[in-house]
């Protein structure tokens, strides 16, 4: 599979997806990217903006696109967006790739996300939103993963070690 990422990093917003992302690169010596950072690039202004302009479904149709040109043509680390998969044609690009969950639990996610505007998904009711999202997004996540990382209580650092250690990438 010519061009395919190393490792591929799902998971919620705030979960620490670009973090630990640049983290791991950094370790195997590739590149980083994100597909929401792609997006910003490609449309000129912020996912929120997006979808406070044109809505979610229009969002989703632009992320589709993204990451299956992320997912082609590069070869290092790749975060997606929170809700990239779930899209079931993203779903299925992502078999056969070693796709990393990193998890976390409803009071963690409210730590690090809050009440922050720049999440359109969670701008009234944070935890309701969250837990909501998540009961919909949890088994997606989980069919897409190779392997599941929890975050809560842990550094970016040590997150980066269980991701190479779920997958044998250790001594790399």
């Amino acid at each position: 599979m010519t061009g395919a990422p190393v490792i591929v990093l799902i998971g919620p917003m705030g979960v620490g997806k670009s973090t630990v992302g640049r983290l791991l690169a950094e370790r195997l010596n590739v590149a980083y990217r994100d597909t929401d950072d792609d997006i910003v690039a490609a449309e000129g202004r912020t996912i929120a903006d997006i979808f406070v302009d044109e809505g979610e479904p229009a969002f989703r149709v632009i992320e589709k696109r993204a990451v299956r040109t992320a997912l082609a043509g590069h070869q290092g680390v790749l975060a997606l967006g929170g809700g990239a998969i779930l899209d079931p044609e993203t779903r299925a690009l992502l078999a056969g790739q070693r796709v990393v969950y990193l998890s976390m639990d409803v009071e963690e996610a409210v730590k690090r996300t809050g009440l922050n505007a720049a999440r359109p998904l969670l701008a009234v009711n944070p935890r309701k939103q969250w837990r909501e999202l998540m009961e919909a997004r949890r088994h997606l996540y989980e069919e897409a993963a190779t392997a599941v990382v929890p975050t809560d209580g842990r550094t970016p650092e040590e997150v980066t070690e269980a991701a190479l250690d779920a997958l044998e990438l250790k001594d790399a």
